[in-house]
């Protein structure tokens, strides 16, 4: 096979919101974030292994993106949409149960005429100026809100990984005085809130990247492992160079390996210099450019040349290589290519 393998562990991924499941009290919910295709790794197969590990309420960015969830998961869990009513998704939100999490005056308009009797939850800026309704929108709202079958009222934190930030605290006091008074369930924080402690966590929390493995949820089992096959191995002397540009020379002979992975696979161009890749859990450095098919490998004091390198294990993680790329793990999750033979283990 020419192709790289990517693995997804769903009993990792289960273990993982179970782990963020118990960091809060039994009375608060923990949904489970599915967005952008499972964060990479497939929204059907990750959605329905957090079912089976007990989440029963999931978010996805967009309507569009419900269809896998709603087919794996069948009718009873709730699927919430952070984009909320958007034109042109009455009938998606009307035929898969959806409840979409109004943004503003518009989609609580929108949602109330098209499909008077559906649930629907508020999104409330509290400060991250990006998406929701603001203190003077809402309060005007409010009423009318409340009015329907509102299932949610939520908002988002925008520096929970800086647990010292103190943008923090005015988001969470900031939320509070939006939803003084409010019966519907509340929800501020994904990840990085649960981390912050009990005072984030209100009814219901929704863990994301933290399900995946990634940063700031230490404490996180990894969830993927990514194995590239090995093409070719040759022969390199002293003073040849490797790849475009003549970005690497030798400086002794060398056995260089080129496998079949490459930027269109997700594994961006400029993580090349500080990236290793291991075989039975010896490290060997990456060489050369990252080009879009291929990566070459300096695999000269290995015992025998590998048939597969992983990059991708918890040896290097989904943020290491976030680290050597100058970006954040959830970028390389959600970047990992269509071309990998995925690979579901567990579950």
């Amino acid at each position: 096979m020419s192709v790289s393998t990517l693995s997804i562990d769903l009993d990792a991924l289960a273990a993982n919101w179970r782990a963020l499941d118990a960091k809060s009290e039994a009375a608060v919910e923990t949904a489970a974030v599915v967005k952008a295709d499972g964060y990479g790794l497939g929204s059907g197969k990750v959605a329905s292994g957090l079912a089976k590990a007990g989440a029963r309420r999931f978010f996805v960015a967009a309507a569009e993106e419900a269809i896998a969830v709603r087919q794996a998961l069948g009718e009873g869990p709730e699927i919430c949409v952070f984009s909320g009513h958007c034109d042109g998704d009455t009938d998606l939100i009307r035929d898969l149960n959806l409840v979409p999490m109004l943004n503003s005056a518009d989609q609580l308009l929108r949602h109330r005429e098209a499909l008077p009797e559906a649930a629907y939850g508020v999104q409330l800026d509290s400060g991250m100026n990006r998406l929701g309704m603001e203190p003077a929108e809402w309060s005007e709202l409010r009423e009318n809100a409340e009015a329907g079958d509102l299932r949610l009222v939520m908002s988002h934190l925008a520096c929970a990984d800086e647990p010292d930030h103190a943008m923090n605290g005015q988001q969470l006091s900031c939320f509070k005085d939006m939803t003084t008074g409010v019966t519907a369930p509340r929800a501020l924080a994904a990840t990085g809130g649960i981390l912050l402690g009990p005072d984030y966590h209100f009814d219901l929390v929704r863990p994301g990247v933290g399900l995946y493995g990634g940063l700031p949820f230490e404490g996180a089992r990894p969830v993927v492992t990514v194995a590239l096959p090995v093409i070719q191995v040759r022969t390199v002397q002293t003073g040849e160079s490797v790849g475009y540009g003549n970005a690497w020379v030798a400086e002794r002979p060398s056995r260089v390996a080129t496998v079949a992975a490459g930027y269109a696979d997700g594994l961006h161009r400029v993580m090349g210099p500080k990236t290793q890749v291991f075989a039975d859990g010896v490290a060997c450095s990456v060489i050369g450019r990252v080009s879009m098919d291929l990566i070459t490998v300096d695999v000269t004091d290995l015992p025998q040349d590998p048939a597969a390198l992983e990059i991708l294990n918890a040896a290097q993680t989904v943020d290491d290589l976030a680290d050597n790329a100058g970006t954040i793990g959830y970028e390389i999750l959600t970047s990992l290519g269509r071309r990998y033979a995925r690979r579901y283990l567990g579950g």
